[in-house]
């Protein structure tokens, strides 16, 4: 199954539209329709940080066997994804808000992302639930 069938097949399966996946992802509306039609193919590593933000495993689009799209309803805050800000996880991991900011911005966080939106700003987005999983903590 290809990218684009598997991405097509996962936002009917969590029952979202193309502007929610741009949302939650942080991608613009051209790449997510470039996606959906197969036009254009992500990295590996962008593909990795679509499934994080849509709550699913980070091999999700590009495991061998198929795994089921489903998030599980404690996951979800009024129908949403649960967001942590980089400030509440830098306590749990006892860095520098500036430190995890920077690590989101890198890409070295498996659990969350940054997107730049200007020049000199950013916009962080961290999975809760899948924070709590990879790091071992309880929130």
């Amino acid at each position: 199954m290809t990218f684009s069938e598997k991405l097509k097949k996962t936002m009917q399966g969590l029952h979202l539209n193309q502007s929610q996946v741009c949302g939650l992802t942080g991608k613009s509306k051209g790449s997510v329709s470039q996606y959906l039609s197969g036009k254009q193919i992500p990295s590996e590593k962008v593909q990795s940080d679509i499934a994080v933000s849509l709550g699913l495993e980070p091999d999700y689009f590009t495991a061998e066997e198929e795994k089921p799209a489903v998030i599980a309803k404690e996951a979800l805050t009024d129908g949403k994804i649960r967001r942590m800000l980089p400030e509440e996880a830098a306590v749990y991991l006892g860095m520098d808000k500036g430190t995890v900011r920077k690590g989101l911005q890198q890409g070295v966080f498996p659990w969350g992302y940054a997107v730049k939106t200007s020049e000199n700003r950013w916009s962080y987005f961290i999975n809760a639930n899948r924070f709590a999983a990879i790091e071992g903590v309880s929130i």
